[in-house]
């Protein structure tokens, strides 16, 4: 082992540098030489036509911000096994050989891994460095921490806007079937709905928890303010399990269903009601709203704060696991370890799982979401009854995330 190919891949979010950044230190204090292959698996796919690749010396990475989102190695979205060229592997394989490549760690998620499982299988040494920012994997993954956190900023921002214009906001964020950053998010926004893939949105639930709380909301305040804030994860199912995404938006280079529109669903359903509801007009009256054919329901207005999620900063977690989830996977390699995905770090004890377990997709336990439900948060359903047992904790505690 002398020389590492890093490898980027889906799509960007924070703590990728920091993967990096841990895997060439690691590298280096161990004799290896690491390069960067750029532009994720299509660089792979091209790495015969490169007349060279950067090294990440101890110079090169002092220029890498680990607290950075985004990647200085570049991504794309390309499934291997989907390029139509029946000479692929070898392809890859003389790309390797020809700049001495011995192994890879890849950073990715559940489609990068579904790669890194397929190229394991031709003989090419791979390790995973878990990412993605829908945290819907087995293990942590970078990205999620950084992604909640910008989620519960702008959710919460935009409590500014709803309560000078007296507007319900929705906020639409990514996750595709899975609901950790939009329950998580919008935990730490304080909002006051959270409507997730795991559990199917019965509209009339919603509908009247919101009006509830947003006209007593204006009705207590002493400028007559007000606002509700939903936070949408874009994997949303209606009651009878119909998905609610915009079908125009077509599919990715994997295949899936590009998953959008949700949030604006969401606004008509509510408008609907709001329209269909006879004491909105005297509600709108008594909290001197109401103006006849201008302004006779409340505004719901959908927000989508898309790519903003996961660029910007890292956060100082993603930070930390991506430095050690990057050295942790060159000293696998060290040890003639490779088809498997780093879980985690404890001191001197490396923790992984083969990649093919890990990115199996993990969804919401909605034992957490109990807990909520009872506190005054509407997840569109019937709130669940409070049962809970208590249990004295012996020895290490279990890592948040």
């Amino acid at each position: 082992m002398k020389n590492i190919g890093i490898i980027t891949s889906g799509g960007d979010c924070g703590g990728l540098n920091a993967v990096i950044k841990g895997a060439a230190r690691m590298a280096h204090t161990q004799g290896l030489s690491c390069f960067v292959i750029p532009n994720g698996y299509a660089g792979l796919y091209n790495l015969l036509e490169f007349d060279k690749l950067v090294e990440l010396t101890p110079e090169r990475i002092d220029s890498v911000g680990a607290n950075m989102a985004g990647s200085e190695a570049g991504h794309s979205r390309v499934k291997v096994k989907k390029i139509e060229d029946p000479q692929k592997y070898e392809r890859i394989k003389q790309g390797l050989k020809k700049f001495n490549i011995d192994a890879l760690i890849i950073s990715g998620g559940d489609d990068t891994g579904s790669v890194i499982v397929d190229l394991t299988s031709q003989g090419i040494k791979c390790i995973h460095a878990p990412k993605t920012m829908d945290l819907d994997l087995q293990t942590y993954s970078v990205g999620g921490d950084s992604t909640i956190n910008r989620i519960a900023t702008f959710a919460e921002d935009l409590k500014t806007t709803g309560r000078t214009h007296n507007r319900m906001i929705v906020v639409e964020v990514f996750g595709r079937y899975a609901g950790h950053t939009a329950f998580r998010g919008g935990i730490a926004a304080d909002a006051d709905a959270i409507l997730i893939p795991e559990i199917p949105i019965d509209f009339d639930i919603l509908y009247h928890h919101a009006k509830k709380r947003y006209f007593r909301r204006i009705e207590q305040s002493d400028v007559h303010a007000g606002t509700y804030l939903i936070v949408v994860a874009e994997g949303l199912k209606n009651a009878d399990g119909t998905e609610l995404y915009d079908e125009s938006a077509g599919i990715d280079a994997f295949g899936h269903k590009k998953l959008a529109g949700a949030g604006k669903y969401v606004c008509q359903e509510l408008s609907k009601r709001f329209k269909e509801d006879p004491e909105i007009e005297g509600l709108m009256k008594k909290t001197k709203m109401f103006v006849p054919g201008v302004y006779k329901i409340p505004e719901v207005r959908s927000v989508q704060p898309g790519h903003l999620v996961r660029s910007g900063h890292a956060s100082a977690y993603d930070v930390n696991f991506g430095i050690q989830a990057g050295a942790a996977a060159v000293l696998l390699l060290l040890n003639n370890i490779n088809g498997v995905t780093v879980s985690n770090v404890e001191g001197k004890k490396i923790k992984y799982v083969a990649t093919a377990e890990a990115i199996t997709q993990r969804h919401v336990d909605l034992a957490d979401v109990v807990l909520y439900e009872n506190m005054g948060v509407c997840f569109g359903r019937k709130k669940t009854k409070l049962d809970v047992s208590f249990e004295e904790l012996k020895g290490h505690i279990q890592r948040y995330m």
